[in-house]
């Protein structure tokens, strides 16, 4: 027999960084990263690495199975509370640190992902954002290397959508993506410059809440308002919304708000506002083209 190996802490501490990208797209949640990542070492600290040719090949996979095992268990638990609870330093996270990787990751690919099984989301995440062979994916979800294409191509197509890029998206998405840089900076003059001077927003009875929807006309009360919600523009991004251009308000991964536009040559006209659960699972999410 030949002498076992471990991996030292050292070595292990290089792959760190990797391990915590691929365990936050698993999770959409940089505090249960961080648990997945430890987890990981507790294992790989434990195992005889001897015949590991590529180790950050291997530790991702680990850190793959470890996140499995946390989804399937998350899925087992009661539901929790819907509401759009932002994250604060009492749950244990930074909101800053958090928001930062929810803007480098696109709050649209957490949303996606948050609403995949966690075998596609497993198969999609490994081999589609990290290059990890589906020869080597196929044994943590007990499937066949061609079988474990299946749930990885779904996924795929959940990701991207259906909407080609067209002229009025492009003008869509321009409009949307200076909207949220001046509400994320307090622009009010910038906001009321891409603002309809009869602009008018809606937002259902949930957002604020309310006991009636919301209705503000007038490009002065809609940029006070958007200012008003800077802290939700922390965990908002820019989505493709039912085949649109929108905002997707989704912290820790989980959609808990939308803004759909439409946006005209005198600016955006109108604004709606959605915080309906029904209406947000019913919503189509996909990711916009970089």
């Amino acid at each position: 027999m030949g002498d076992v190996q471990t991996l030292s802490a050292a070595r292990f501490e290089t792959d760190r960084p990797h391990l915590r990208a691929v365990a936050y797209r698993m999770l959409g949640s940089l505090s249960d990263a961080e648990d997945a990542v430890q987890e990981t070492w507790l294992r790989a600290e434990r195992a005889d690495i001897a015949g590991v040719q590529n180790l950050t090949g291997w530790l991702t996979t680990v850190t793959g199975r470890v996140c499995l095992n946390m989804l399937r268990s998350r899925r087992a638990r009661p539901e929790q509370p819907y509401d759009d609870h932002t994250p604060t330093p009492e749950d244990g996270v930074d909101p800053e640190q958090e928001a930062l990787l929810a803007d480098s990751v696109g709050v649209a690919m957490l949303v996606v992902l948050n609403r995949l099984a966690p075998a596609e989301r497993l198969a999609f995440v490994l081999h589609d954002l990290f290059a990890v062979p589906f020869d080597d994916i196929a044994p943590l979800v007990e499937r066949t290397p061609a079988a474990t294409r299946q749930p990885a191509s779904r996924a795929r197509r959940r990701v991207r959508g259906g909407a080609p890029a067209t002229a009025d998206l492009v003008r869509q998405r321009e409009a949307v993506d200076a909207f949220l840089a001046a509400a994320r900076g307090g622009d009010f003059e910038g906001l009321l410059a891409l603002l309809d001077p009869d602009v008018v927003l809606t937002a259902d009875k949930w957002v604020v809440p309310t006991p009636e929807a919301i209705t503000l006309t007038g490009a002065r009360p809609v940029a006070e308002s958007a200012l008003a919600a800077t802290a939700r523009a922390r965990f908002t991004g820019p989505a493709l919304l039912d085949g649109r251009v929108g905002l997707a308000m989704a912290p820790l991964g989980r959609l808990t708000l939308v803004l759909t536009f439409t946006v005209t040559a005198t600016g955006i006209t109108r604004i709606e506002v959605v915080a309906d659960r029904d209406r947000l699972e019913g919503t189509e999410v996909a990711v916009l083209d970089a």
